[in-house]
């Protein structure tokens, strides 16, 4: 895949409403979660989405989240056991946009896929995907794709 390409993510309709109401029972406050899956030369697809608590000090949870380490081994254990990679993480924007912010680009990794929700008033509106750019200059953009759409 070359850099001006988009990348492409296969979402089940199951793994994408794990993601809807997790964000949705979490509102006000963000939620955080790992994307289980495979990886081919074409796509990533994931599997399962897994739910993971906000580890982020409760006062700051509207705007901040945290995977603790425990948790991302516990994740990577699961996806071991399935013969799943994890292929990266999703975490929710109350009322704003889902776009990457500032902090969220100084702890992503490159590699990893990153779904985030925009849940407004309590109802996700949208759901979008990115990539961290190796040099970690921005993100780019990830076409996330329903497992039932055609190519």
């Amino acid at each position: 895949m070359t850099a001006v390409e988009t990348a492409r993510l296969t979402l089940p309709d199951d793994a994408r409403a794990v993601i809807v109401r997790h964000g949705e029972a979490s509102y006000p406050h963000e939620c955080c979660g790992v994307l289980l899956g495979r990886e081919t030369d074409e796509a990533r697809s994931v599997e399962r989405a897994l739910p993971i608590e906000n580890r982020w000090d409760v006062a700051e949870r509207g705007n901040r989240f945290l995977i603790g380490p425990d948790d991302v081994l516990r994740a990577e254990r699961a996806a071991r056991r399935q013969g799943l990679d994890v292929l990266g993480f999703y975490h929710s924007h109350p009322d704003d946009e889902a776009r990457p912010s500032t902090f969220d680009r100084d702890h992503a990794w490159p590699w990893y896929t990153y779904l985030i929700a925009s849940i407004r008033a309590g109802r996700c509106v949208e759901l979008a995907g990115w990539e961290l750019r190796a040099d970690r200059s921005a993100y780019d953009p990830v076409r996330v794709r329903r497992e039932s759409e055609s190519e």
